[in-house]
């Protein structure tokens, strides 16, 4: 890995991800948010809607690196069926390291799915460990191995609310959000991103894949260049709001 902005030079993954530490002086009334996407370079956020088919092997090794620095990672429940999640912290050592910091092991899941069409089979559930909060409309939830909580909420899921609720009730300082690009644009359209991990690969792919961001928004959102660095062809961008 070569850092590229600032300071350019050799580096490596776990030196970039120790500097960067989201649980030091949260906003006010909710965690901080960063959202982690992968793009091509015509904008697209999946293939086949699968963002595995993307992203290379040191993408991945940035993603699983970069969970370890956070309470909670949430998802949309598109995401969610797309990708089939697992445990969210995989390696025994990432968890540890956890641990280490003062962390849970595990880092908190959570599900924003307003009608609950999940796919409950899927390892994240089945798994046992760890635990998923959802966000939804319904009341019930099926059985499943991982221990599985519900905040019901009637009518629209409001981001806002549900930001303010993780940092009351689950004590969440720092947040990580991977998609997919509806909740990105929902969070960007709200003003509740503070920073956004962007891994560009060097891919085009056209066709009606999905952009980064499906969203109206209000205004012009404008991001500033944090850092950038470079691996296995692949640019892992990181943005702070401007």
């Amino acid at each position: 890995m070569r850092r590229l902005i600032p300071d350019p030079g050799p580096t490596d993954l776990e030196t970039e991800i120790e500097a960067y530490r989201p649980l030091e002086d949260p906003p006010e009334g909710r965690p901080r948010v960063a959202v982690n996407m992968v793009t091509t370079l015509d904008g697209r956020a999946s293939l086949q809607g699968d963002t595995k088919q993307l992203g290379s092997s040191a993408d991945t090794e940035h993603l699983l690196a970069l969970r370890t620095r956070f309470d909670a990672v949430m998802i949309g429940g598109g995401t969610m069926r797309a990708e089939r999640y697992g445990r969210i912290i995989s390696r025994p050592a990432f968890r540890e390291q956890r641990r280490r910091a003062g962390l849970e092991g595990d880092a908190l899941a959570v599900i924003i799915s307003g009608d609950l069409d999940l796919p409950f089979d899927a390892p994240l559930f089945t798994d046992g460990n760890g635990r998923v909060l959802i966000f939804t409309r319904k009341r019930t939830a099926p059985e499943t191995a991982t221990p599985v909580e519900l905040v019901t909420i009637d009518g629209l899921i409001d981001n806002a609310d549900v930001l303010a609720h993780l940092r009351r009730e689950e004590g969440v300082r720092a947040l990580l959000c991977e998609g997919g690009p509806h909740l990105f644009g929902q969070l960007v359209a709200g003003g509740l991103v503070d920073d956004l991990f962007l891994t560009i690969t060097p891919v085009a792919i056209g066709g009606d894949a999905p952009h980064i961001l499906e969203a109206n928004l209000p205004e012009q959102s404008r991001f500033e260049l944090v850092g950038l660095t470079e691996a296995e062809g692949d640019l892992f961008a990181r943005y702070g709001m401007a």
